[in-house]
C-alpha cells in the first residue's frame, strides 16, 4: 500500500533478544515514540496511493443505553476497531511480536477518520484514562481501537405504537475520503458485528443485530462506502396495557353501569357519565405527553378514540331518555286533560327533586316505593279516579306491544346489550389487526 522506507535507526536492534518483556515494552515504546514523532521520513509519506486504502472494521455493542420516542433517537455504547496496514509502521521482531500503544500517539500518524452518520452526540470514554488503543505489527498491520457512546437519530413509525417494531440502525462512513481514496468493509462479514449476550431494555425487545454496507452519495465530493449496525426493537406491550388499555376498558365498561340506574335518577346517571368522560380524557392527555407530536394517527390513539366515543355516547343516550321522558309526560298529561297550572307543578317538581314523575301506569306497574313515585301516587290519586285507572289497565293487556315500543325506557333496554356488544366486536376487530 504505502513504499518501504530505509530501515529507521533505533529499531535495528530487536529488544526481545536482550530485554525482559517489561522491558522491552517500555524500551518499545519509547523508541518508537520518539521515532515517529521526529521521523520525517514518515511524515513525508502520508500521501495516499493511487488505489483505495482497505479499512476493515467491527463492532461490539456493549449496551444501548436509551432509546427516546419523543426525541427520536437511540444512545449506544461500543467498542470501534479499525484494521489496516500501513508499511512505514513495519519493525524487525524475531518473535513476531506486536507493540501496544495509548491515545498520545493517534495524532502522530495516520488513522482513517470514520464518524457517524445522522449522530447526535458522541464521545470518546477517559475513565480513568482515554479508552484508545493502537497495535502496531511488525509487518505494519495496524490495529485502532475506541471505546465510544454515541447517540444518533432513528427515524420511527408510530402507526402502530405501542404494537410497533422499530428498525435503526446506526451508520459509519469516512468524513473526507471518497470510495476512491478509502474503502470501508466488514473485516469478518456478518460475523464483524457482536453483542454482549446480557442487552436488554425496559420497553424493547431486541430482535436481531445485523451488519450491511453500501454506498452513499454526495453531489459536491462523489460517493462513499458506508457501513450499517441494523437491530430490530419490538416494543413490550404489558405496560401500555395496564397504564392505557386496561383504564379505558374499565372506563367504558363503568359507563354502562348507567344503563342498569333508574332514569329517574338524573343526578346520578348524570355524575356517572361525566366521571368517566373526563376519565377518559385524562387518560388520553397521559399518553399523549409522552409522545412526539406527529400528524398520523397511532394504533393507540384509535384504542382511546373510540373508547371515548363510547363513552361519549353512554352520555347522549341518557339525554335522549331524559328528552323523550319529557315528551312522553307531556304527551300523557295533554291526552287526559290535564290544566297547564298541574303540567306545570309536574314539570317543577321534576327541576327540583331530579326525579321523573311517570304517568299513573308506570306507578301501577311498579312494586317499589321511593318518595319520587309516592308523590307522583298522592298527586295522581286526586286527579284520576279508580274507574279511569282500571280502563288504562285493560287498554295496557291489549297494547302492550306498541306501549313498549312507545315507552323512552326501552332505549336503555337495547342499550344493555347493544353497546357491550359492538364493544366486543371492535376489540376482536382491533387486536386481530394489530398483533
Amino acid at each position: 500500500m504505502h513504499q518501504n522506507q530505509d530501515q529507521i535507526p533505533g529499531l535495528s536492534l530487536d529488544p526481545d533478544d536482550v530485554m525482559s518483556p517489561l522491558q522491552q515494552h517500555y524500551t518499545a515504546l519509547t523508541v518508537s515514540t520518539t521515532t515517529f514523532i521526529v521521523s520525517s521520513n514518515y511524515l513525508s509519506q502520508e500521501n495516499i496511493p493511487g488505489s483505495p486504502i482497505p479499512v476493515g472494521i467491527d463492532v461490539q455493542v456493549e449496551s444501548i443505553d436509551s432509546i427516546s420516542e419523543v426525541d427520536m433517537d437511540f444512545t449506544m455504547t461500543l467498542y470501534l476497531r479499525h484494521y489496516w496496514k500501513d508499511e512505514r509502521l513495519s519493525f524487525r521482531s524475531n518473535k513476531n511480536k506486536s507493540m501496544t500503544f495509548d491515545g498520545r500517539l493517534i495524532k502522530k500518524i495516520w488513522v482513517p477518520d470514520v464518524f457517524f452518520v445522522h449522530s447526535k452526540r458522541s464521545f470518546i470514554h477517559d475513565t480513568t484514562v482515554e479508552n484508545i488503543m493502537l497495535r502496531v505489527y511488525p509487518d505494519g498491520n495496524v490495529l485502532f481501537s475506541l471505546r465510544i457512546t454515541v447517540s444518533a437519530m432513528c427515524f420511527m413509525d408510530f402507526s402502530r405504537f405501542p404494537l410497533d417494531t422499530q428498525n435503526c440502525s446506526l451508520e459509519l462512513e469516512s468524513y473526507a475520503y471518497n470510495e476512491d481514496d478509502l474503502m470501508l468493509y466488514w473485516k469478518h462479514g456478518n460475523k464483524s458485528l457482536t453483542t454482549d449476550e446480557q442487552i436488554s431494555l425496559s420497553q424493547f425487545f431486541i430482535e436481531e443485530f445485523s451488519a450491511s454496507s453500501g454506498l452513499a452519495f454526495y453531489s459536491s465530493t462523489g460517493w462513499y462506502n458506508r457501513l450499517f449496525i441494523n437491530f430490530a426493537l419490538r416494543r413490550h406491550i404489558f405496560f401500555f396495557v395496564l397504564q392505557s388499555y386496561f383504564p379505558a376498558m374499565l372506563m367504558v365498561m363503568l359507563s354502562w353501569v348507567s344503563f342498569w340506574i333508574d332514569r329517574r335518577a338524573v343526578p346520578a346517571r348524570v355524575s356517572l357519565g361525566i366521571t368517566t368522560v373526563l376519565t377518559m380524557s385524562t387518560i388520553m392527555t397521559g399518553v399523549s405527553a409522552s409522545m412526539p407530536q406527529v400528524s398520523y394517527i397511532k394504533a393507540v390513539d384509535v384504542y382511546l378514540w373510540i373508547s371515548f366515543l363510547f363513552v361519549f355516547l353512554s352520555v347522549i343516550e341518557y339525554a335522549a331518555v331524559n328528552y323523550l321522558t319529557t315528551i312522553e309526560e307531556r304527551k300523557q298529561l295533554k291526552k287526559r286533560g290535564k290544566a297547564s297550572g298541574v303540567y306545570m307543578d309536574a314539570v317543577q317538581a321534576m327541576a327540583f327533586d331530579g326525579c321523573f314523575h311517570d304517568t299513573d301506569v308506570d306507578m301501577d306497574l311498579s312494586g317499589f316505593s321511593d318518595p319520587c313515585e309516592e308523590n307522583e301516587t298522592r298527586t295522581s290519586e286526586t286527579n284520576i279516579s279508580n274507574v279511569e285507572s282500571t280502563r288504562l289497565k285493560r287498554s295496557l293487556k291489549g297494547n302492550v306491544g306498541r306501549i313498549i315500543l312507545q315507552n323512552n325506557h326501552v332505549i336503555d333496554t337495547y342499550s344493555r346489550i347493544i353497546f357491550p356488544s359492538v364493544y366486543i366486536v371492535f376489540n376482536f376487530l382491533y387486536w386481530g389487526l394489530y398483533i
